[in-house]
Order: structure tokens, then C-alpha cells, then sequence
């Protein structure tokens, strides 16, 4: 049995020659470049392959896989909007992901963007800079004056909501799906408008799908209190840049933390050398603005999720191989 896997950076090898020590049998090999049609052919030989990449899988990629007899895929991540499943069903791929990676690294991730608006830390850092080291005006507020509004209870959004409780805001939730231990709280609210009309803060932690691409758009925004802070955790395509910088610019939002961005892969995972070089213009709107926080995805980025995505991924990939069904399958051609 061989696997072969796209995309390694260093801080996985660690945890690839672990899982390799652990699973002898297996022969494991891999490169640092994403799948491509150029890069297709490096899996030759390889029964399935373990692959994460922002950019989509295209056709020709996945053709290449099928010539050389490859009919599993395991992707280190969430998300598989990047595929197109009739490419999945012609070519008759399995297609495996990692469900659940870290649900803390996000949470913690959320909340502390979450805290550093509210205490204004980028314009302190700013006039730490310049040499002021005083404290008005950039006066704070505290998580216990927030009423925050968590969108998406799954295991991310259950985390956050631990979190907010833990610094005493006061937590309102919507779901489409509600959550046993969360509706034995009496946290959620009927529908996002209300959501919008009570919340102080809101932070997303829902998948995209093609039912809320785009559901922060100026008319969701229009609903929100005055003051609102946005937090995106999740997928960019949930907020409209544009109603984004209209809200900012009106004041309508106080501010936002960002770690995810609609067309961020225009800019992440690239080294610009100043903000003034960002190539997209939107994007280095929010860039310079002192309310807005940027970070470049990297919420899961800790050392337990990296390990899990590792593990989870190459476990799935042996299993579809084996011909075994994991609970991480989210495609296998009816």
C-alpha cells in the first residue's frame, strides 16, 4: 500500500514520519507542491493520496489521478467546496476530509480577535510606535458588557460559547440545527435578525454553503445594532467586502477581526513586503484601517490541529484503501 501526499509543508513532516512509524505497512510518500496537471503524475504508483489546497482541484488534476489508478482522496482539512463532485462522480472517487481538527485553536482564535478589538490593541500598538505610551483615548470595553452573538453551533461555535461564558458575556445563538446542551441553555434566538438587532459582537462559525454565500450583505448589516463588531472565522465568502467597507466607513461597524477573506487568496500565503504592495484593492481597504484585524487563515494553525489533520487524513485514506468506510467520508459515488 503506498499513499501519496500534496501540499506538505515543513511544519507537517514531523507528524508524517510519526504517523509513518506507526503505520509500517504503509509506504508514504509526498512533495511540497499542490495537485496540479503538472503534478498530477507524481502520485503514480501511490493507491490514494492526502492533498490540502485553497485553490480548486481541476478536472485534468483528477483525470491524471484515474489513469494511474488512484480512487482515493483525503483532504487535511474541512472544507471540499474547491471540488467539483461531477468530476468525483465520472472519475468515481472516494473523497475523505478531516471533520474536526482542533475546534479550540479556532475558538481561542475568535475570542482573543474578539478581546483585542475591544481593547483597541492595534491603535495602542500604533502609538506604542510612535513613542506614546499613554493611555487616553483608546479606552476599552469588557467581554461582560457584550451580548454576543454566535452564528453556528457546531463544535467551533460551542467552544467560542464556552469561552464568552468563561469571560461573562452574555451569549445569544442561531442555528439552523439546534444543539441539545445549547437549547437547554435558552441561548438561541429564532432567526438572524434577531441575532443581528440584540448583538454587540458577532462571530461566524458556519460552513459555506450555497444558502448563506454572502449572508453579511448591507442588508444584514443595516440590521445590526450601531457599534457592531464582526469576527469571520470560517469562510470568507460569508461577508460581502464591499457591505463590509460601507458598514466600516458609516461607522455602522466599530470594527472587525478577519481571518478569513472573500478572494483572500488573491493575497494570503504570500510574502507582499508592505501593505501598500497588496494587489487587491479591497482587500487592502481593510488592511490599513486601525479597527480591522487581519490574520492570514492560520486560526487552526496550532501544533495539536497540524498533528489531527495528519493523522485523521492518512487514517481515512488507508481506510478507503482497505476498502473500509470511514465516518470522515463525504463522497463515494452511489
Amino acid at each position: 500500500m503506498k499513499i501519496f501526499a500534496y501540499g506538505i509543508r515543513e511544519d507537517e513532516k514531523s507528524s508524517i514520519e510519526n504517523w509513518k512509524s506507526a503505520n509500517p505497512d504503509v509506504e508514504v510518500d509526498y512533495t511540497d507542491q499542490t495537485l496540479t496537471p503538472e503534478t498530477a503524475t507524481l502520485a503514480k504508483g501511490a493507491s490514494g493520496i492526502v492533498t490540502l489546497q485553497t485553490t480548486p482541484y481541476e478536472r485534468e488534476s483528477l483525470k491524471i489521478l484515474k489513469d494511474e489508478g488512484i480512487s482515493n482522496i483525503s483532504i487535511r482539512n474541512v472544507g471540499y467546496d474547491n471540488f467539483n463532485f461531477d468530476d468525483l462522480k465520472e472519475f468515481n472517487f472516494k473523497l475523505s476530509n478531516v471533520p474536526v481538527y482542533s475546534p479550540n485553536a479556532i475558538a481561542e482564535h475568535a475570542v482573543l480577535l474578539i478581546g483585542r478589538l475591544l481593547r483597541r490593541i492595534p491603535e495602542v500598538d500604533t502609538k506604542f510606535d510612535n513613542g506614546d505610551f499613554t493611555w487616553a483615548p483608546t479606552i476599552g470595553k469588557e467581554y461582560r458588557e457584550q451580548t454576543v452573538g454566535v452564528i453556528g453551533t457546531g463544535h467551533i461555535g460551542r467552544v467560542a460559547i464556552q469561552m464568552l461564558q468563561g469571560f461573562g458575556a452574555k451569549v445569544i445563538a442561531y442555528d439552523v440545527y439546534h444543539n441539545e446542551a445549547i437549547e437547554k441553555q435558552g441561548l438561541y434566538v429564532d432567526t438572524l435578525e434577531e441575532l443581528y438587532q440584540q448583538a454587540d459582537v458577532i462571530t461566524l462559525h458556519v460552513p459555506l454553503t450555497s444558502d448563506n454565500a454572502y449572508m453579511i450583505d448591507e442588508k444584514a448589516i443595516e440590521q445590526m445594532k450601531d457599534g457592531v463588531y464582526l469576527i469571520n472565522c470560517a469562510r470568507g465568502e460569508l461577508i460581502s467586502n464591499d457591505a463590509l467597507i460601507k458598514g466600516l466607513d458609516s461607522g455602522k461597524i466599530a470594527g472587525a477581526g478577519l481571518d478569513v477573506l472573500d478572494h483572500e487568496n488573491n493575497v494570503f500565503g504570500k510574502k507582499w513586503g508592505s501593505i501598500n504592495n497588496l494587489p487587491d484593492p479591497t482587500i487592502k481597504n481593510l488592511a490599513e484601517r486601525q479597527n480591522v484585524i487581519i490574520t492570514p487563515h492560520n486560526a487552526f494553525y496550532t501544533e495539536t490541529a497540524i498533528w489531527n489533520m495528519i493523522e485523521v487524513s492518512f487514517d481515512s485514506n488507508k481506510d478507503l484503501i482497505e476498502g473500509k468506510i470511514p465516518d470522515t467520508l463525504v463522497y463515494s459515488k452511489k
